[in-house]
């Protein structure tokens, strides 16, 4: 059944990026800007985060055949070069919010992204009004992983 796999899916796309990110960060704290290249804890996707105009957004640059077929069966025949992480901005708390793609679901969802410390990226999110929300920590990687 494909909802089934969506979940359990080898991407971890759904789990991981259909969830609202959170940055925990004191109101007087300088933001800290989430820019780096980071794997999915299934180290299956691998996106870059950067400036994009006055906001932060994520595209896919490198993503395991798995995914890719997850992307592919959820309706995003070319998951390379797909933005995920959309119009990132810096709220009050020190947490950047905007709206993450989930290739698997081919659905959008209103997400918060926050760094626990300079090398974990936190991804959270909710559906259904805050009734189903998952998080997932994704690491920082030096370069994009080969294969």
């Amino acid at each position: 059944m494909k909802g089934n796999r969506t979940m359990r899916g080898s991407t971890g796309i759904a789990a991981a990026l259909g969830m609202a990110i959170t940055m925990p960060a004191s109101a007087n704290a300088p933001t800290q800007l989430p820019a780096g290249l980071w794997l999915s804890p299934h180290n299956n996707v691998a996106v870059r985060t950067g400036p994009c105009g006055a906001h932060l957004c994520g595209w896919v640059v490198w993503a395991s055949a798995s995914a890719r077929a997850d992307a592919k069966d959820g309706g995003t025949d070319r998951l390379l070069g797909t933005e995920l992480l959309q119009d990132y901005a810096a709220d009050s708390s020190g947490a950047w919010s905007g709206t993450v793609f989930v290739p698997d679901m081919g659905r959008r969802f209103a997400s918060r992204i926050d760094l626990p410390d300079p090398d974990r990226l936190r991804i959270r999110g909710c559906l259904w009004g805050g009734m189903l929300c998952r998080s997932q920590t994704w690491s920082r990687i030096a370069q994009v992983p080969h294969g």
